[in-house]
């Protein structure tokens, strides 16, 4: 491919309006970059559109507002403003080149020059740019055939690249993980020989990064990769082995589900409480996600793939229908039918309540054991007696 003529997204009215905006501010002045780009010449779905540009902020927003685009500053400091057309946005950023840099941020300066542009970016396939008519440019050499080939291979020398920003050894196994056809050795000798620089990098940028990385279609050979390296021991020692990982996938294919980094992170690391609070505090794991992991590994559920009928909907009713599918594929057996089976399933209302108590004589404390009493007997007989028979059982326990 030559060019990006023709392409949708870069004949939409839209981001037409977009360049013509900054176009008539300055002629030449703007080009797309960056994952638009990539992502066209690979042949996968465009979903971001960013755009480079030899504008300085304050012109580029005078620029979108005089062509009634709505214009956001949403890094003004970094360069980059976010444009608006019709509900639709695009991240515009002015041409950079690094001052500084300590292997967590960049001080940068802004730049015409295309070529300092590229050059302070990681990867050759990440360092294209297209004209608003679809003429491609690779500053760096070798891109277009990089993302023609699924390399990712580091721009200029690995070391120095990933010393400017060492979460770019993550970024490295993700776009391998998504984009990649084979690890670049030279690249993965450099993410070994710096890991321990990971160590700088603030546990929610690398959880970020590290979610990215399992939602793939299939991360096992990027995985695979940072265990080799050593890179995956920094970040999960709880990860000594890839054969869960191999398993779930396995279960993952033959059930049919969607790719799920939380489900991926459990099929690496041990199912038990100082794993889970291990890992937990390591990556600063949201509740909603340390809630989930803690519910997967909780000892009082059993093994769900013995479970006859009875059993699964009471194993269901009280760990709920993720855990129960999270211990299911992360089982290592086919559990296709099982799966199938348990998202099928709709969670039966318990029709008695504190009320109904009260109506009944009870008082305090004998409440609530008498509710709990009544609800495992009602679970005990698979969800079967009615309101009328639980509560004649009810007028029984006060």
């Amino acid at each position: 491919m030559t060019d990006l003529a023709g392409q949708t997204w870069l004949t939409d009215a839209k981001t037409q309006a977009v360049m013509a905006a900054l176009e008539t501010a300055r002629p030449g002045s703007a080009r797309f970059v960056g994952g638009c780009v990539r992502n066209a010449l690979m042949g996968l779905e465009v979903d971001d559109i960013d755009i480079a540009t030899q504008l300085q902020p304050d012109a580029v927003i005078a620029a979108l507002e005089a062509a009634s685009i709505r214009a956001i500053p949403t890094g003004i400091e970094h360069g980059t403003i976010t444009a608006v057309c019709e509900g639709r946005p695009f991240e515009i950023t002015t041409l950079r080149r690094d001052v500084e840099t300590d292997g967590r941020r960049a001080v940068v300066a802004f730049t015409e020059d295309w070529a300092e542009d590229a050059g302070r970016r990681d990867f050759r396939l990440n360092a294209l740019y297209a004209e608003p008519d679809g003429t491609l440019h690779d500053p760096t050499g070798g891109g277009i055939e990089d993302a023609g080939h699924g390399r990712v291979i580091f721009i200029g020398d690995a070391d120095t690249r990933l010393k400017e920003d060492y979460l770019r050894i993550l970024r490295f196994f993700r776009f391998n993980a998504w984009y990649g056809a084979g690890i670049d050795e030279a690249g993965l000798a450099a993410c070994a020989r710096q890991k321990e620089g990971l160590k700088q990098i603030a546990s929610e940028r690398i959880w970020k990064e590290l979610h990215k990385l399992l939602a793939a279609p299939d991360p096992t050979e990027a995985v695979a990769a940072m265990k080799e390296s050593g890179v995956l021991d920094i970040l999960l020692p709880e990860a000594e082995t890839l054969e869960g990982l191999h398993d779930l996938r396995v279960s993952e294919t033959l059930a049919r589900v969607k790719p799920d980094p939380m489900l991926r992170l459990m099929g690496l690391i041990h199912r038990s409480a100082n794993s889970i609070m291990a890992v937990s505090k390591r990556l600063r794991l949201s509740n909603a996600e340390s809630n989930r992991l803690t519910m997967w590994a909780a000892d009082n559920l059993p093994d769900v793939t013995a479970l006859n009928g009875r059993e699964l909907r009471q194993a269901l009713y009280w760990h709920g229908r993720q855990a129960v599918v999270d211990r299911a594929l992360t089982s290592g057996r086919d559990v296709r039918d099982l799966v199938h089976a348990v998202l099928a399933w709709k969670r039966p209302e318990f029709p008695i309540g504190g009320d109904d108590a009260l109506a009944a004589g009870l008082k305090g404390p004998e409440i609530g054991k008498a509710l709990r009493a009544l609800e495992e007997w009602w679970m005990a007989e698979d969800f079967q007696p009615d309101r009328d028979t639980l509560l004649a059982r009810l007028g029984k326990i006060s």
